[in-house]
């Protein structure tokens, strides 16, 4: 992203254009197989302390990398991991390959241990999931588009439409990059970070949907979004080819008088970069490497966003380094403060209203 008086406009005009230039319609989808089947076992339990050992096995078509995800019941708590890198929210806990370990051939296994903590009781998890996919022993096959058809990437949605006067958020990963689940955690978490920062601010914020990010297969390559023309300014194609590509396939609009839309893609192209305005955030990839993590300090990307939200809330970049998160100030995120003109803009803006 960067501090330009010209974006607004800029912007503006490219979603006009995106509304008038793509028909809405579905995709038709092109999923491959994929199925997986989990085994857990507590090797040893001991007062207050256990082990657990996990097992998994891959029945679908080959997979680059991993992510085990399941949820304890009880309080327990990971305390050390091995053959796996495991993190814990709550009772939520996700477990990524290691670097040796990621390959997973069709029926293909791997393996990793943890010790844990528990309290009262130690039940085992009722459910895993592998990459989004929840394992049952069985298979999704993948669906067979038309001879004549050029096949499409499958979009992940919610199970059902989100929540209206909400903020909708979108991770584009483009066909030739691979899933990485600590990147639609990661922009997760930025949201939620953003989201208290906006109630703190201003004493109410916006919704996020309990899927906070919607993870959207690209139908090109990364170099496609990044080399295809579109705008005056190469800053802009990336971002742009990804929105354009969004609301063809989630019917989405420009503005949209739904939801506040924010999309992240992993492409980027020389001097590329993103903006916000009219209800929409786009970002392009070091934005989306810095949600991950892997990109500098996050008080940069948690600034960003607060920055990009401002913008589709209806608010223009200061005209000075005025220590608001509108200007250049940002950069210094948390110390960074709405100043009462900004926050009576927000809260009669197009969009006060979604705030609560």
């Amino acid at each position: 992203m960067r501090l330009q008086q010209p974006r607004f406009k800029l912007l503006a005009l490219a979603l006009a254009a995106t509304v008038t230039g793509v028909t809405a319609g579905a995709a038709v989808a092109n999923a491959a197989a994929a199925g997986c089947q989990v085994t857990y076992a507590v090797g040893s339990q001991w007062a207050g302390g256990f082990t657990g050992n996990v097992g998994i096995t891959n029945l679908g078509d080959p997979l680059t990398s991993w992510t085990v995800r399941w949820s304890f019941t009880a309080g327990q708590t990971v305390t050390q991991a091995w053959n796996a890198g495991v993190t814990q929210s709550g009772g939520a806990v996700t477990a990524v390959n290691t670097t040796w370990n990621g390959a997973l051939a069709t029926n293909g296994s791997a393996s990793f241990g943890f010790n844990g903590s528990w309290t009262t009781t130690n039940p085992a998890p009722t459910s895993f999931t592998l990459n989004g996919v929840i394992c049952t022993g069985t298979t999704t096959p993948p669906s067979t588009p038309p001879a004549t058809a050029t096949p499409t990437p499958t979009t992940t949605t919610p199970p059902s439409t989100p929540q209206q006067r909400t903020v909708r958020v979108y991770w584009l990963k483009p066909s030739d990059v691979a899933f990485d689940q600590r990147w639609p955690d990661g922009i997760a978490n930025v949201m939620r970070e953003a989201q208290r920062y906006y109630r703190q601010e201003l004493g109410k914020t916006f919704t996020l949907n309990n899927q906070v990010v919607e993870v959207v297969n690209g139908d090109h390559v990364k170099s496609w979004y990044e080399n295809t023309p579109n705008g005056d300014e190469r800053y802009w194609w990336s971002v742009f080819n990804m929105q354009q590509e969004l609301m063809r396939k989630l019917s989405l609009r420009a503005p949209d008088s739904r939801w506040i839309n924010v999309g992240l893609i992993s492409a980027e192209g020389p001097g590329a970069g993103g903006g916000g305005g009219g209800g929409w955030v786009i970002l392009c990839q070091h934005d989306a490497d810095g949600a991950a993590g892997v990109n500098g300090p996050m008080n940069r990307w948690y600034g960003g966003m607060v920055h990009e939200l401002g913008h589709a809330l209806g608010l223009p970049d200061s005209t000075s380094t005025d220590g608001t998160p509108m200007s250049a100030s940002f950069y210094s995120y948390p110390d960074t403060h709405f100043n009462q003109s900004q926050k009576t803009g927000i809260l009669n803006g197009p969009y006060g209203s979604f705030l609560s």
